[in-house]
Formats: C-alpha cells, structure tokens, sequence
C-alpha cells in the first residue's frame, strides 16, 4: 500500500517542508519501511536498511528521519492523515463518533507488524517521534470533536474519554492482544455507550 496522498502531508516532514522529489524520497522511504517492517519487525528495522532498499544514501535517510522509531510514526502519520476523513456532518453524532473511531483504528489493519512498531515508535523518547505523538494526538482531538459535535452538553469531556479510549485500544492491538479490527468494533460500543 503506497502512503502517497494529495495532502500537505505529503509535502511536510517532521522536520522540513518538502520539494516533489524530497516528498518522493520520504514516500519511497515509508513503504520500505513497512516492507522491512512486514518481514521482521520493529527489531529488525534500521534507518540504513530502509535507505538501501528505497535506493537514498543513508546520509540522506537520517537528514529527515532521526531514528527508526520517527520513521515509523511518520508513516503512522501519513497513512492516519490521509485515511481519516472528516466526518460526515450529516450523520447523527453518535454514528459521526464511530466513523471516526473506526478510521483510527483501521489505519494500520493488515499491515503485518507495523502496528505493534508503531506502539513502540509513539511510546518512545525520541524527540521526532514526540511531535509526532502530539501531533497525532491532535488530528484525533480535531475530527472527535467534530464528531461528537460543539453542541453535546459534555463536549470537552466526552472527546477527552474517546480519546482515551481510542490510545488504549491503539495500546491493545498493537501489543497483539485483539486483532485491529476487533479493537475497532470494541471501541465503537465503548464509545456508544459514552455517547448515550
């Protein structure tokens, strides 16, 4: 699966906003990584390894990913940015709620091992990575709120508890203890009985 998009994701990096071909080189980096990331996990992943396979020096590779863990969230970032819409305003709160949750959650559904990677990369120290984590954080902030809607009495609190709910799931599947799918359909009758 290409993590190419039309999005300014694809001209932004964590570090450096990206002419078309440094955007071609982080796309082709991202699915490298999760190629490497399919055949041997997170252990088996190095920044070097990703540049050889993508065909970029490795020189290059580390002036915009700093660490393995920061590759992987900006693929974690990627693929969440362009496979999350926002939500259909024309749908009841409580079904706009699932749809985001369910887009969440989904994102890195069949991908082998790059879910439980990208638990370990998000659960990290790395500086790069942590923005990431913020970030991430926020774009699932935005599209709960719109979601559950500025009119709920209980706005603030409401997205507060989705979100919880949705980083203890993303914890769950990517530990491997339920499939991310499973975790998806968990989380939507959580959040269903949240919203009333």
């Amino acid at each position: 699966m290409s993590t190419t998009n039309t999005s300014g994701v694809a001209v932004e990096s964590t570090r450096r906003r990206l002419s078309p071909q440094q955007a071609e080189k982080i796309t082709k980096m991202a699915d490298a990584a999760v190629e490497i990331l399919a055949d041997g996990g997170f252990d088996a992943l190095t920044v070097r390894d990703v540049a050889k396979r993508a065909g970029v020096a490795p020189a290059t590779a580390y002036t915009y990913f700093s660490s393995k863990s920061h590759l992987v969230a900006e693929v974690f970032w990627r693929r969440l940015a362009a496979g999350v819409p926002e939500p259909d305003l024309s749908l009841p709160a409580a079904e706009r709620v699932a749809q985001v949750l369910r887009g969440v959650s989904m994102v890195v559904a069949g991908e082998g091992q790059l879910g439980g990677a990208v638990t370990v990369a998000l659960l990290g120290s790395d500086p790069d990575s942590e923005h990431l984590r913020w970030r991430i954080g926020g774009f699932i902030h935005d599209r709960l709120s719109v979601a559950v809607g500025t009119d709920h009495p209980d706005h603030e609190r409401v997205v507060d508890a989705l979100q919880m709910l949705y980083a203890g799931g993303l914890v769950t599947a990517g530990m491997g203890h339920l499939t991310y799918e499973a975790t998806s359909e968990r989380l939507v009758a959580a959040a269903a009985l949240l919203m009333g």
